[in-house]
């Protein structure tokens, strides 16, 4: 208690209190003096509390700190009995309650500052039904939603740039270097333009350089929606394939099934499927409600800390063994009946369970098998791109195998008439080397001659000459084949060209339609949903107006009728019973409240005079108690009420 009052005393001597006490004068204050400690503290947390408790009534001050407490999540220790007892102590100013409270505000005054603040516009409303029948408290009611919403969006990306780590001064900073970059820019951009006014026909060439941007920007544009077509013929195709592959293999299944397994297949996928949709789904969907509404919950309420935190383990743990005791009891009852419902509730339990594990099992089977026919049309999709050929099955595969077949016969007729052209080709070489040979003899015989006859070197200035005409002759043959070649590839171009125009023009006619099409579609749907929001609206409201002129006939229809009973009934009359029921009560509690007044002060003094009394009292027995003790001196008589010592 000593380091609590310690803490308190410390923190009303800082900023922004500054109220100068020690430990003895703020444990000598007065009740009142207390309490207005205690509302000064509250003041700082909320400036709404700034208040004279002087000026105000003890009930007011207890009802207001109770319900500023109340919002900042304040808990006074003990059960219902001690908020009894906490209320009573907070209306006289007590000490033993609160010291607690002044220590539990001065600890964490900033985060109890941003849950006042943000209570003043998340606390909402509580509307009566009846009056958010009338349309326009409902609206007004919604609209005061919509804001609160806001104002929660809003905190938070307040909360994000506050912890972001960026500044006013880096702002500032960076807008005026921007702006000097702007001014730069601005500069440049005038040099610019008084060197182009030099150029002849400036005008017209900046006219062409913006035409050219413009265009570039089209062709951008293009280019990007060409991509985004081809990227959805590419899925269309994988789509169109994946149905495809789907319709073989229910075409073989229907060609190898009978009657009496499709439809034994067909019921097991029915009663799977109706599982899953009244049993299955359902508990998920109620399970995912439940998650849901407790994570709307916990986002509504205000930030907690790290005391509320274990306050909540706390509770919980209270709870949990709180359960634990209970499950003991009921098992130490042992009834016989319930043992026996019992194992077959287990029984149920456990065929439930493996039911479901089952009915998992199914799912995960599905999903993977689903899985593993999109990796299977991925990979024949790029088998395909890379120029492959397609996973055979069945028929197909067998039709391919007698293929096969025949071309390996043929495959080792080719391959023996390759054998026999190999040998032809060793023969051909041999007789080639020896031709060589001879030649290169024959070549030495013509030297020898042709340098005995003085003609040296003219076989082979005559071989060079013929082999230069042959060359040229070669490259001319080429020079217009090539271009040859090229008239045809132009031609060939050109008419590719004008095919895929030729082609391409009723498809883009039919494009151009489909796309009229569709916008009107889209127009007659918004119209139709328009129209079907506007119809829903005006149902809901004959219904309420039906409501009201209900309530109103019935009302009338009571106020009219000279049936006393009727009258009483009527929403007027109970009104008026209840204000005069009101007016009576508050007459007799400001009688009471006058009479309590009246009786304030002399009720005080005599209380000053019990206490006083009892101090008397106490002080004349610790003094005979400790006469007792003493050894004797002398003798004490006591005589018509007093007490005289004798030596």
């Amino acid at each position: 208690m000593s380091d609590q009052i310690k803490f308190i005393v410390d923190n009303l001597n800082k900023e922004p209190f500054r109220k100068n006490y020690n430990l003895i004068t703020f444990d000598s204050l007065e009740p009142m003096q207390l309490l207005q400690v205690l509302n000064d503290v509250l003041s700082e947390i909320d400036p709404k509390q700034v208040v004279d408790i002087r000026e105000e009534m003890p009930e007011q001050t207890a009802k207001r700190m109770l319900s500023l407490l109340g919002i900042l999540k304040y808990k006074p220790p003990g059960n219902a009995t001690d908020m009894s007892i906490f209320r009573q102590g907070l209306v006289i100013g007590s000490k033993p309650v609160i010291y607690p409270v002044l220590h539990w505000l001065l600890q964490r005054t900033n985060e109890l500052k941003k849950r006042a603040y943000l209570a003043r516009f998340l606390i909402k409303l509580d509307v009566p039904s009846e009056f958010l029948q009338d349309e326009t408290v409902a609206d007004t009611n919604k609209q005061y939603e919509e804001l609160i919403e806001a104002f929660k969006t809003l905190h938070k990306e307040c909360e994000q740039l506050k912890t972001s780590g960026f500044s006013a001064a880096e702002i500032r900073r960076d807008i005026s270097a921007m702006e000097e970059e702007k001014d730069q820019l601005i500069k440049r951009v005038e040099r610019l333009k008084k060197r182009v006014e030099t150029v002849q026909n400036h005008q017209r060439m900046l006219k062409i350089a913006r035409q050219l941007r413009v265009e570039k920007e089209r062709e951008e544009f293009l280019a990007q929606q060409k991509q985004e077509q081809k990227n959805q013929l590419f899925h269309a195709v994988q789509r169109l394939q994946r149905v495809q592959n789907q319709l073989k293999s229910m075409r073989h299944a229907a060609a190898d099934a009978k009657p009496e397994s499709l439809m034994k297949r067909l019921e097991e996928e029915i009663k799977f499927n109706s599982y899953m949709v009244t049993e299955k789904f359902p508990k998920e969907l109620e399970s995912k409600k439940k998650e849901l509404h407790f994570l709307q919950k916990v986002v509504s309420e205000p930030a907690m800390g790290h005391s509320d935190l274990l306050e909540l383990e706390s509770k919980i743990n209270e709870m949990n063994t709180q359960i634990n005791q209970l499950i003991e009891k009921k098992m130490m009852r042992n009834e016989p009946i319930e043992g026996k419902l019992s194992l077959y509730r287990q029984q149920a339990s456990i065929i439930s369970r493996k039911k479901e594990a089952k009915a998992e099992e199914l799912q995960e089977a599905k999903e993977k098998s689903a899985s593993l026919e999109r990796e299977v049309s991925v990979k024949t999709n790029q088998t395909r791109e890379f120029g492959g050929a397609e996973v055979l099955k069945g028929d197909e595969f067998k039709r391919y195998v007698s293929k096969l077949r025949s071309k390996s016969t043929v495959f080792k007729k080719k391959h023996q008439i390759i054998a026999e052209f190999k040998a032809e080709f060793g023969l051909l070489q041999r007789t080639e080397e020896l031709l060589k040979q001879r030649h290169e003899n024959i070549q030495h015989q013509l030297q020898a001659i042709e340098e005995k006859k003085g003609i040296s070197g003219y076989s082979y200035t005559q071989e060079e000459l013929e082999r230069v005409s042959a060359l040229k002759s070669e490259i001319d043959e080429m020079k217009g084949q090539t271009l040859d070649d090229m008239s045809e590839m132009v031609k060939k171009l050109n008419s590719l060209v004008s095919e895929k125009k030729s082609a391409l023009a009723p498809v883009i006619k039919e494009l151009r339609q489909l796309r009229q099409k569709c916008q009107e579609v889209r127009g007659l749907r918004e119209e139709c949903l328009q129209e079907e929001s506007r119809y829903h609206y005006t149902n809901c409201m004959i219904k309420n107006l039906e409501v009201q002129l209900r309530r109103a006939t019935d009302e009338m229809k009571a106020y009219v009728s000279s049936d006393q009973q009727e009258k009483r009934k009527a929403i007027r009359e109970q009104y008026t019973k209840n204000i005069a029921e009101q007016e009576n009560l508050g007459k007799k509690l400001r009688e009471k409240q006058k009479a309590v007044r009246e009786s304030h002060g002399p009720n005080m003094k005599q209380a000053k005079m019990w206490r006083d009394f009892e101090q008397l009292m106490e002080c004349k027995k610790q003094c005979f108690l400790k006469q007792q003790s003493q050894t004797s001196i002398g003798q004490v008589i006591q005589e018509g009420g007093e007490d005289r010592l004798i030596l």
